[in-house]
This record gives C-alpha cells, structure tokens and sequence, in this order.
C-alpha cells in the first residue's frame, strides 16, 4: 500500500493550507497542486519537479467567474471558449493582474487558466476556496502520470498526499490557446481540436510556430514526455525492417504497431499491438510508454501516427518523447 494515497478532500485541502504539495487527479493527466497564493508552496513546485523557474505553471480555478480574479483585459473570445469548455482540458493564456506571482507565470505577462473536469479535484477547488498551480506530477520532461500509482513511482514521499482518483479519462494534456494577443493561436495540441476552437469562435486559429515564439508554455520543449529508454518513430512501411535490425544486433526491445507481430520476427522484440482509434491511444499512451520504459529494453519503437487532426495531438507527444535533443 502507497502510505500518501488518499481520498479523503479535507486531508488534502489541510496539506495545501499548510504549504504542502498534493498530487490531484484530472481528465487530462495528473497534477501537482500547490497553493496559487503561497510562493513558497509555489517554489517547491519547481523543486520537486527539477522544472525550470522560467517555465510558467498552469492556474487551475473551480468556475468560469474566477477568470477575473487572475487575468486582465479578458476578450470576448475567452469567454465563449470558457464557457463551451470548461470544465474540461482547455487551458487559456491571458494577460495577468498585475499582483500575480511571476513564480506562476515563469516572469510573463501572460497566466494560463483552466478549469480540470474531474469531481474529485473539483470539490477540492471548491473546498479549498482559492486557485491551485497544477502541472504534471512526474518529474520534469519525463512522461506524464495517468494514475496515482504513476504519481508514486515518479514523486513519492516528494509529496505530502496523492488524491486517488482512478485513471485519467483523456490521457494527454490539455490543448492551449494563446487569447492575450491580437490573434488566437494554438500553443499545444490537445484533445479540443482547432476544427472545435473554430467552430466556436468562428474564426481560424493560428497554429504555434516553433520557432521565435514570444510566450513560453507547458509542454513545449523539444524533449518532453519522454521515458528512458531512448523512443524511435518510425513510419509504417520501414517499422519490421528496423525491428529486425535491432534484434539481429542482439538488441532487446520494444515496438508499438498497429498491426500484429509478424509471425517470423524474433522473440528478442517485445511487440504490442494498439487499436488505431486516437481515443484509445491518447487514453494509454502514457501508460504504454511507462510499462515498455520498465522491460528495461534498449529502445522502444513506435509506428508513426496518421496525419490528421485526429492524431495531432499524440503525434506533437510522440516527436517530443523521442527527440534526442
């Protein structure tokens, strides 16, 4: 049994009253909650996570109405996407108050904001009275939790309580939307597609580019979400080829495919098999690349994704999980 995994709300809300840090389940992924209005809860935050001080955390609030409590010059457009999608995994960037803690927002402007869809963490804003920062609960550019069991493996006893609220619905991080400049921009794919912003705004958005990009956001280093074994993508019609090559050099590992394991392929290639449904994927995604990570293999090999908006979200995961840099 994992001493610091709970379910009671008042034990977790009595560790943040008092500066400490507590792991939080969400549809997306899991967090790690600190007190938004405590700095030096704040400040442990990036310690236990090895995060860099200047990447800004993401506020997490209990209703649309606390949206003023944080940001500034708010535009309409913000307020439609709230209000379709919140509770729910849309973070929106937005000009901040002034006194906001530049600890949350990595010395920006700018403050992201959503509003996590999971009754647990909900009731927990809600009792808690006040906003929380909530980034990933793993420790900083490796994959990001799915269970409180993952939280476990990953912070420990880093953390004061892990609030068990079972796997995550979604698996992968919330889409981000920059609303504080002239134009919407899309900063991180996410499950909410640019076909569902637009449908709701009535405007195309603009997609990141990654290149001199002004605003920094979660998720968006080259390397992220990545396990220790070294992660390859590979397209479909090279993937047995590359496999084979691997096993011949005597090399234990680890493909994910979505067809079955040829029949004459070595037994030195631990393969699985994955349904080609992008819910189902983004769903396990975390999950598998944990599991394959712990064979203790010398690669996992992953058959590219299709291209389309379906896919883009797990396949921006995909390409930072095995970025070499």
């Amino acid at each position: 049994m994992i001493p610091n995994l709970t379910k009671d709300i008042n034990l977790a809300i009595k560790c943040l009253q008092n500066g400490e840090l507590v792991a939080f389940p969400s549809e997306t992924v899991y967090g790690l909650a600190a007190d938004a209005s405590n700095d030096l809860a704040i400040a442990k935050v990036f310690q236990v996570k090895g995060r860099p001080s200047d990447h800004p955390l993401i506020l997490h609030i209990s209703s649309v109405e606390q949206l003023g409590l944080w940001a500034v010059d708010i535009p309409e457009s913000a307020w439609l996407l709230a209000r379709h999608f919140w509770p729910g995994p849309l973070t929106l960037i937005l000009k901040k108050r002034p006194e906001v803690s530049k600890l949350i927002t990595g010395g920006q402007d700018t403050i992201a904001i959503r509003i996590p869809n999971h009754p647990l963490t909900l009731d927990l804003l809600i009792q808690l009275g006040s906003a929380v920062v909530g980034p990933s609960a793993n420790k900083y550019g490796r994959v990001s939790p799915t269970t409180a069991e993952h939280v476990a493996a990953d912070l420990g006893s880093e953390v004061a309580a892990i609030l068990d609220g079972g796997p995550c619905s979604i698996g992968i991080e919330s889409t981000i939307v920059q609303l504080a400049s002239a134009k919407p921009m899309i900063m991180r794919q996410g499950a909410i597609t640019a076909q569902q912003l637009s449908a709701v705004l009535g405007c195309d958005l603009q997609l990141r580019p990654e290149l001199n990009n002004t605003v920094r956001t979660s998720g968006s280093d080259e390397s992220h979400y990545a396990p220790l074994t070294p992660v390859y993508l590979v397209a479909s019609d090279k993937l047995i080829n590359q496999s084979s090559r691997f096993a011949t050099q005597q090399q234990q590992i680890s493909v994910l495919s979505f067809i079955a394991k040829p029949l004459n392929l070595s037994s030195a290639v631990y393969w699985q098999q994955i349904p080609k449904d992008p819910l189902i994927y983004a769903h396990d995604l975390y999950a598998n690349l944990r599991a394959h990570d712990q064979l203790g293999n010398t690669a996992i090999i992953i058959e590219q994704v299709p291209n389309d908006s379906q896919w883009l979200a797990i396949m921006d995961r995909l390409i930072r999980a095995s970025s070499k840099e």
